[in-house]
């Protein structure tokens, strides 16, 4: 079953990046109108730069220049209002976004000056951080867009652990969600569940209760993550299967 709706009032800065990915959000966003949608863009933009870059960077262009051209392709998101013109009925947002930024890069680029580029408006990510990040993916048969896959995958999973850390963090369960978040991958298991309940105070039993209510809300997030990236609820189970796909070795 999905998990509940999130409510990004209450839970930082991450759940606002998690609540712009969904496609009504990302209509508003794009009328760049008023601080609320500036502050949305900015959000939705710095969730899936990396994946963008990280496309850009595999198809042989210079650290420099695929800065530029990420910034380039925002600004011209921005300037041609192409999110108010995104049909949710199409399908998932990475689609459309891979798309539009494929148009861009085959008819805009060229026609765009440094001047120009200058003057539009930007969205601030870490250049440094992303070259760090890029240098380290393997580099071994994955074509440009099967990158983009495996950043977005990346992207996703990175949202929804967020969520459920602040998710703790605002119950004051901060220490829990530490000890008990490598369970997420099974890495605490050789540890042992009496060990971890020596460390947080609790008996055995009542870690075990912990490690699978933390993984049951992890897979409500997920779920509920990627259920904003797609147009259709049925779409649900076939992204999630296509994200483990995706990432799997």
């Amino acid at each position: 079953m999905p998990g509940k709706p999130l409510d990004s009032g209450s839970r930082g800065g991450n759940a606002v990046i998690f609540a712009t990915t969904h496609w009504s959000v990302v209509l508003k966003a794009g009328e760049g109108q008023g601080d609320e949608d500036a502050r949305a863009l900015e959000a939705l933009c710095g969730a899936y730069w990396y994946p963008l870059y990280a496309f850009i960077r595999r198809l042989g262009h210079s650290p420099q220049d695929s800065q530029d051209l990420t910034q380039s392709f925002f600004a011209y998101l921005l300037e041609k209002r192409l999110l108010t013109k995104a049909d949710p009925e199409s399908g998932r947002f990475r689609s459309f976004l891979l798309g539009s930024l494929k148009r861009f890069m085959a008819n805009e680029w060229r026609r765009q000056s440094a001047q120009k580029r200058g003057a539009a408006q930007t969205i601030s990510f870490d250049a440094q951080s992303a070259e760090e990040r890029y240098v380290v993916e393997p580099m071994d048969e994955s074509n440009p867009q099967s990158l983009y896959e495996q950043a977005w995958a990346v992207a996703v999973l990175d949202q929804a652990f967020s969520l459920l850390k602040s998710e703790y963090s605002a119950t004051g369960k901060q220490a829990l969600f530490s000890e008990l978040a490598p369970c997420l991958q099974g890495s605490r298991e050789a540890l042992g569940y009496a060990e971890l309940g020596t460390r947080l105070d609790m008996s055995e039993g009542a870690v075990k209760v912990a490690v699978h209510r933390l993984r049951q809300r992890y897979r409500e997030v997920l779920r509920a993550s990627v259920a904003h990236t797609v147009a259709d609820p049925l779409e649900i189970d076939g992204e999630l299967r296509h994200l483990v796909a995706v990432l799997a070795p």
